[in-house]
């Protein structure tokens, strides 16, 4: 990078990281005097709303990602691991390759977009044992996962393992575990029907929620439709309810009950990204705690957006939530602060007020609260998919999914069980191949 110009260094290539980038990408196509580097462990933008259709077979795999170098052409992409912040010397060493080939990359101006990873709150055996929903190997490993229960089950000698394999456990009431645990009832009820030894009645599919209404987000009304939807569709709700234990194949729940799973998948809590702990700024609840501008107090060029800061809401007094559509928005902010600051303009302050709340809960429902109304219902759903549709970044994406899902209309769900491991060709096999004239 020159030294000319300001060196602007984002970490992070989630909702916050990739939409500040994209501020910058337009800036540099209009002639802004800087140099933009993203730094991500993926090459790739995932769109998260829609991860849950991955796992179930809704969308195929990489119809939810985008290739970085396609979104960014003007911003520098680095592909690789942060390996420490060192805010004093204003520099982020990262390593990068087959070998880890580590760089320091210094700055003028830092943006924290780290996002969160999962929180286990210490829960014996849970970290272990647990499926996790946070990135796109999470939702093909669950969907290999599903596909193989059902392989397995549908043999004779499985059947002392059947219950173990039939029985699915979603911890979390939230938008994740509520979305996830849909997704999936949709799926395994309508596979299981092309499995001659396994009826659906063999299925148990539970919910465990910590609260006494399944997403507390949307209130008490859209939360208890919610919750009667999936109850109709032969979903288990465990409500006011916690896993405390994971021991085996035995899931123990805080109200006495153990259930014999192979399948525990956990959404019920986020942690700030680790690095975040070796900062020397000012945090709250492990998250940088950042002003209206998203400015880091007492660290000049330092910006910090979504899961991993604690942005000041205005209207109320609290902090914004860490969602989505508030982390993009404070990407872009946090870009035209930057700029503002480069050419000694002025700043934005970071105000912003939830448009809607929207999640699908199976068979072509939804549930779905827009400006204070409340919808439910397929228009609800209807709504879920034409709003996230549109987000979907990249027009090619939006056609990709488009006719995917049209196409989930006229055919059943696919049942390929991807085979992730390298096969190795045996030495002996190896040998007659050798030998054998062509």
């Amino acid at each position: 990078m020159s030294s000319s110009k300001p060196r602007v260094l984002i970490l992070g290539g989630g909702f916050g990281g990739m939409y500040a980038a994209l501020e910058f990408e337009r800036a540099l196509n209009r002639g802004a005097h800087l140099d933009v580097t993203l730094v991500n462990h993926d090459n790739f933008f995932l769109f998260t709303p829609m991860l849950h259709e991955v796992a179930a077979s809704d969308l195929d795999i990489t119809n939810i990602v985008s290739p970085i170098r396609k979104l960014l052409r003007r911003v520098s992409f680095f592909h690789g691991e942060i390996e420490a912040i060192d805010l004093e010397q204003r520099r982020v060493g990262v390593s990068h390759g087959h070998e880890n080939h580590c760089h320091a990359l210094p700055y003028d101006h830092l943006v924290l977009a780290l996002g969160s990873t999962t929180n286990f709150f210490n829960i014996p055996g849970l970290a272990d044992r647990a499926f996790t929903m946070k990135s796109l190997s999470d939702a093909i490993v669950l969907r290999n996962h599903l596909i193989a229960n059902l392989e397995e089950a549908d043999f004779e000698c499985g059947t002392s393992q059947r219950t173990g394999l039939l029985n699915f456990v979603v911890a979390g009431g939230g938008f994740a575990g509520v979305e996830t645990i849909a997704a999936m009832n949709d799926f395994l009820r309508e596979a299981i029907c092309f499995f001659p030894h396994l009826r659906e009645n063999m299925l148990r599919i539970m919910l465990v929620s910590s609260g006494p209404v399944i997403l507390p987000e949307l209130g008490e009304k859209l939360g208890t439709y919610a919750q009667r939807k999936l109850a109709e569709q032969q979903v288990e709700i465990r409500s006011n309810c916690k896993v405390i234990a994971v021991k085996d194949q035995d899931v123990t729940l805080s109200d006495g009950t153990t259930i014999t799973t192979n399948t525990l998948v956990w959404t019920a809590g986020i942690s700030p990204h680790v690095l975040l702990n070796t900062l020397p700024c000012e945090k709250t609840k492990g998250r940088v705690l950042v002003n209206e501008y998203l400015e880091v107090p007492g660290w000049p060029g330092v910006w910090a957006l979504g899961d991993c800061a604690m942005v000041p809401d205005r209207k109320t007094g609290e902090f914004h939530p860490p969602t989505a559509q508030h982390a993009l928005r404070e990407g872009k902010i946090a870009a035209q602060n930057i700029l503002a600051t480069v050419r000694r303009g002025w700043k934005k302050p970071f105000v912003y007020s939830t448009i809607g709340l929207l999640a699908p809960i199976g068979k072509r429902t939804g549930v779905a609260n827009i400006l204070g109304v409340n919808f439910s219902g397929f228009l609800a759903w209807w709504l879920w998919r034409t709003i996230y549709l549109l987000k979907l970044p990249r027009f090619e994406k939006k056609v990709l999914v488009a006719l995917d899902w049209t196409l989930d209309v006229l055919f059943s769900k696919d049942l390929v069980h991807f085979r992730t491991t390298r096969t190795h060709t045996p030495p002996a096999a190896e040998k007659e191949s050798e030998s054998t004239p062509v």
